[in-house]
């Protein structure tokens, strides 16, 4: 019998997945490190962990595409998001300064947001490595001299590493959209004011503008959309999309009239929109 709620995530002790399971579910929750996002979605299908934490989206680098046809594919729903403020810190061994730095290892995104500052250091030379925690672990572990690492500074306290330079991120309002994922499909509820979906529209002659004039119509905030092709019907296409509502009422007609007249729906997931 489990103890606590067991949260899967991407990544190790560490990373900003792992932030935000600490953040959600406290210090006592039960956390699966995995390799992937696919293992995520797998331990959620097979009930071997009660939710799965996803990153969906970044402010700055957008969408990240193949985690749509992961949720989509597996039928996981959403029941819940929050977005984590990117701060990135550069930290070495304590004894360690920047000018005595040789390189600075990171996840290749994380290099990018901070390449303004790193330009300052013609020492440092940025070298991409799998994710932001792994580097920290791996210079605190083998004792590594010449090298930092960018990361999140719950990464530096746990791997005792001594933060160099704070928030060096060039731009400082930095988003990571992540998403919870559970296997069984959430009803509708009071409280419910987001809902994620995948449309399949008809191909024909201006569907997709009709599409967005139904969402209108019925006072529905579209806050994204994202096409990707339907591989068994060429040249036809989905939409993944995010809407916000105010009147459950509204939102479950315009579902219908939608399914109706347009195209097939499916309702991924509904829930309380994130804080920003």
């Amino acid at each position: 019998m489990k103890s606590s709620k067991v949260i899967a995530i991407q990544g190790i002790p560490g990373s900003f997945h792992h932030q935000v399971a600490l953040e959600n579910f406290g210090e006592k929750v039960e956390i699966l490190y995995l390799d992937s996002f696919e293992e995520v979605a797998q331990k959620v299908v097979l009930g071997i962990a009660d939710e799965g934490i996803m990153a969906i989206e970044n402010s700055i680098a957008g969408a990240i595409f193949p985690n749509y046809d992961l949720i989509d594919s597996q039928g996981l729903s959403v029941c819940g998001e929050y977005y984590l403020p990117i701060a990135h810190q550069l930290m070495a061994l304590p004894e360690q300064k920047i000018e005595n730095l040789r390189e600075v290892q990171s996840h290749p995104m994380a290099l990018l947001q901070c390449k303004k500052f790193l330009s300052q250091f013609h020492n440092l030379k940025p070298k991409a490595a799998r994710d932001t925690a792994t580097v920290a672990k791996e210079i605190s572990e083998n004792n590594i001299q010449g090298i930092a690492a960018i990361g999140s500074k719950i990464a530096a306290d746990i791997y005792g590493l001594k933060v160099l330079a704070e928030d060096i991120q060039t731009v400082k309002n930095n988003f990571t959209r992540f998403i919870f994922l559970s296997k069984e499909e959430n009803l509708i509820e009071e409280s419910h004011s987001k809902a994620s979906l995948k449309i399949t529209i008809k191909n024909q002659p201006g569907s997709l503008a009709k599409l967005l004039t139904k969402i209108h119509e019925f006072n529905l905030d579209l806050s994204k959309i994202q096409s990707v092709p339907v591989i068994e019907k060429p040249w036809e296409y989905a939409f993944f999309i995010d809407i916000l509502f105010e009147s459950i009422s509204n939102f479950k007609k315009c579902m219908t009239e939608i399914s109706e007249t347009l195209g097939e729906v499916k309702i991924i997931g509904t829930y309380e929109k994130g804080m920003k």
